[in-house]
């Protein structure tokens, strides 16, 4: 069983009874009593509301009205709502696209503050940038693997490596902080810290190759890049 399955059968247990012991709850998952105490931590940490008494009458106890939405939604998947909203309205085609902001601008101010918070840190990453010109759209296939593991680099802060081909088609290979995300719809681009050459580079994901995360770390300073390298791109800020 999973973390995440066993989040959903300990919600489960919680919303059909409100007298559960945390060692009974152990016992029905099959983990221990400190175990489950984490689960509890990192639901009430998602937004969850529950309350633990001892003695007569106690027990573990989820208030009904904390179920909401926004408890169940993981920092990940309001970021992928935020960058669906973004890519939307960048193409200006799509009907219903100018009022999603303000519908995700919601979700996220239902937040607890410590995962609002966090998450804000993480948006102020992303920029969005004008459309990518008509000839972007017979850009190459980008490689699903190349999405994975850029998205364990950002969230790990990890210095990703991988082959470049360049606009000349001069094939390189890079080691370089992944410090933001630029979306020109329908392309993406990697906003980079480029150590082996001292510069701020931006890398478009259709000529990225073989890509990999590496175990070195980096703290990231997207704003600073991003001056030199996009000066046309706006922060997806939420909120």
């Amino acid at each position: 069983m999973t973390l995440s399955e066993r989040h959903d059968d300990l919600l489960h247990m919680l919303r059909s009874r409100a007298n559960w012991t945390t060692e009974q709850l152990a016992i029905s998952l099959g983990v221990s009593r400190r175990t489950i105490l984490r689960d509890l931590d990192r639901l009430r940490g998602r937004g969850f509301r529950i309350s633990s008494l001892s003695g007569p009458g106690g027990g573990v106890h989820l208030e009904p009205t904390s179920v909401m939405v926004t408890s169940q939604l993981t920092g990940e998947e309001v970021v992928a709502l935020f960058l669906t909203v973004a890519v939307a309205q960048a193409t200006a085609t799509v009907p219903f696209a100018s009022g999603a902001d303000r519908a995700v601008a919601k979700i996220v101010a239902a937040l607890p503050h410590d995962r609002a918070t966090e998450l804000q840190a993480f948006m102020q990453r992303i920029f969005i940038g004008h459309e990518s010109p008509p000839n972007a759209h017979r850009a190459a296939p980008i490689d699903p693997r190349l999405v994975a593991a850029f998205e364990r680099a950002v969230t790990a802060n990890r210095l990703i490596r991988f082959s470049y081909t360049d606009a000349s088609g001069r094939r390189t290979r890079r080691s370089v902080e992944p410090h933001g995300l630029l979306l020109r719809a329908p392309l993406w681009y990697a906003i980079a810290w480029d150590p082996q050459r001292g510069a701020a580079r931006i890398f478009r994901a259709d000529r990225i190759t073989r890509a990999r995360v590496t175990d070195q770390t980096f703290t990231p300073q997207p704003h600073e890049l991003v001056t030199g390298v996009c000066p046309d791109a706006r922060k997806a800020v939420a909120g």
